[in-house]
C-alpha cells in the first residue's frame, strides 16, 4: 500500500506547516481528519519516487566500489586525520597521506 503525504489544517482551512504520512489502499477515498488525532487534514500533492537510470535511489549503486573500479575510476576513503586509503581502482598510490 502507498504512503500518502497529508497537510494538517487549521479551523479554518489554512495549512498549518506541519504534515503527516499515512498508509492507505488507493481504492480508499482521502481522508478529511486525521484518523488518531481528528484535525482537518488534507492530501498534499508531491512528486513520486521513481527509481530511474540516474535517480538518487539508484546512485548508491552507481556508485559502489565495485562498479567504480569496472569504470575505470579510482577511489579513496578517510582512514585516519590526514590520510586516505585506496579503496576501489588500480592505479594511483595504495594510500596518501597529508604529511608527504
Amino acid at each position: 500500500m502507498p504512503i500518502y503525504v497529508y497537510e494538517i489544517l487549521d479551523k479554518k482551512g489554512k495549512p498549518t506547516g506541519k504534515s503527516v504520512e499515512l498508509v492507505q489502499s488507493m481504492k480508499d477515498d482521502a481522508y478529511t481528519k486525521h484518523p488518531e488525532t481528528g484535525e482537518p487534514i488534507r492530501r498534499a500533492i508531491t512528486a513520486p519516487a521513481i527509481a530511474g537510470k540516474w535517480s538518487d535511489l539508484k546512485g548508491k549503486g552507481a556508485l559502489s566500489n565495485s562498479n567504480l573500479e569496472r569504470l575505470g575510476f579510482t577511489k579513496y576513503e578517510r582512514k585516519g586525520k590526514g590520510y586516505m586509503e585506496r579503496v576501489a581502482g588500480k592505479e594511483g598510490p595504495k594510500s596518501i597521506s597529508a604529511d608527504d
